[in-house]
């Protein structure tokens, strides 16, 4: 029998053997708190044995000295393409889902990825674009907006100054959005700082439209600081409606610590309120959305020469501004402090996100090493948080944010018997991000395996050509 350095082939003689069996790893789970040497049996996808005695399997790999853990979970990302997932995939995710500004239509955007994703995949019903779709004087159009499974940016961007007040007009968003619930969206995509026309009362309406349908609203909230947070808190606790919060990290700035204390406030009230960080002191957004309208470097407290535009990797001045906000195209915006970084990481109440981009080269180091980075600079060296929090962060507090609108998510985040079997397989010792701000987009160091619905994605460090088990998450509305 031939041996390779990380796989042994079982013997035809085992009875029955798992799949795939991880054999020898420190198998960490933060659903149990198991925190322990065992030998992990795979069979059809599925977690078969969780064992104490070694096991016998189709393939084996030898994991000694290494963490087994949950593959993580991204809710925030805008790689939605098998291009962007694979430097998902090194940085340990299995399941990579764009639930801040969704997807225009929900169907076409399933049908697009079905059997053709490395990871787990799915959306929220998009409020920005199915607004513009609701909007009167763009009705021929709509027709075809949706079947589009993307362009939330391009279509949001045509009603974005346009408020919502016509009564036929909320109708037709309410229908459009409940379509894009019954094509399996997973809640609704509130991003109203890329539409500053939507007025309070309208964002108030689609939280009663979400009241209405029985699904949670993820939100980028309307601006900077702790004013926009008690806007969707406010409509929250007046419609019971679970909310979640993106990158509480670059939509609080130096109102972070408020804004944990008031989200933290708000749920020992009993409200349903979520949030998550990426570990990172840059954004990065679209030079040409309303974020840099008039008034951007007071509202955000900096200036061109702290934006880096992604094409080129160069820092921005008062005239190329001009000339690459008309072409248009992916910044990044230095402009958070690392106290404020680590004081969301180690908030128990924060979950981790990358916030990921669409593929570039130069995009931001968000859509490479967002959970290495958390795993070995603010667990192993910094110290913020132990392994298992930050692995909670990871795994399971996501899975439990999306489970009671969808049931899958019962079966990921977690090691035990009957649930998935997407696993990450890492060195704690030496895991680390490598993308850079400078350098641009590289795989995490310290990845071993990846396996996404017991198929491996990423083996021995590499990445398993023509891999594709990655399956819908969808919701389970009739």
């Amino acid at each position: 029998m031939k041996l390779f350095p990380a796989i042994l082939l079982a013997s035809a003689l085992n009875a029955q053997p798992y799949d795939l069996v991880l054999a020898g790893g420190r198998v960490m789970d933060p659903e149990s708190g198991l925190d322990a040497i065992r030998h992990i049996g795979i069979r059809a996808g599925k977690i078969a044995a969780i064992s104490e005695q070694p096991l016998t399997g189709n393939i084996l790999l030898r994991v000694n000295n290494r963490v087994v853990a949950p593959g993580f979970i991204d809710l925030h990302s805008h790689g939605q393409t098998n291009e962007a997932n694979e430097f998902q995939a090194h940085d340990g995710v299995t399941t990579a889902l764009e639930l801040e500004v969704g997807v225009p239509a929900v169907g076409a955007y399933l049908k697009t990825r079905e059997h053709r994703s490395i990871l787990n995949f799915g959306a929220t019903a998009s409020h920005g674009a199915m607004r513009t779709m609701a909007m009167r004087e763009f009705a021929a159009e709509a027709s075809a907006w949706r079947n589009s499974a993307d362009r939330w940016l391009e279509i949001g961007m045509k009603g974005r100054y346009r408020q919502v007040t016509d009564p036929e007009e909320y109708t037709t968003l309410a229908a459009t959005i409940e379509r894009g619930l019954r094509e399996g969206g997973l809640g609704i995509g509130v991003a109203h700082q890329y539409y500053p026309g939507a007025t309070r009362e309208e964002i108030f309406r689609v939280f009663q439209m979400a009241q209405r349908f029985k699904v949670p609203i993820f939100t980028h909230v309307r601006s900077m600081g702790i004013d926009a947070m008690q806007e969707v808190i406010a409509d929250a606790a007046a419609t019971g409606v679970p909310l979640h919060i993106v990158h509480i990290n670059s939509m609080s700035l130096g109102a972070l610590p408020a804004v944990l204390d008031l989200i933290e406030a708000a749920r020992k009230q009993g409200l349903d309120i979520t949030t998550e960080a990426y570990p990172y002191t840059a954004a990065s957004t679209m030079l040409e959305s309303t974020m840099f309208d008039d008034g951007w470097q007071e509202r955000l407290s900096i200036s061109y020469n702290d934006l880096q535009w992604v094409k080129t990797g160069e820092r921005l001045t008062a005239e190329s501004f001009q000339r690459y906000r008309q072409e248009g195209g992916q910044v990044i915006m230095h402009l958070m402090k690392p106290e404020w970084i680590r004081r969301a990481m180690a908030s128990p109440m924060v979950m981790i996100a990358s916030d990921g981009m669409p593929y570039a080269p130069g995009a931001h180091p968000r859509s490479a090493g967002t959970f290495s980075r958390v795993l070995g600079y603010y667990v192993r060296e910094e110290k913020a948080l132990t392994l298992m929090e930050a692995l909670t962060k990871m795994t399971i507090m996501p899975a439990r944010r999306l489970e009671p609108i969808s049931p899958q998510m019962k079966n990921k985040g977690r090691i035990r018997i009957g649930a998935d079997a997407d696993i990450t397989v890492f060195d704690p010792n030496h895991i680390r991000d490598t993308a850079t701000f400078e350098k641009g987009l590289s795989f995490s160091a310290g990845i071993d395996h990846v396996l996404v619905n017991g198929t491996a994605v990423v083996l021995n460090g590499k990445t398993v050509p023509g891999a594709y088990p990655g399956t819908a998450i969808t919701s389970t509305r009739p």
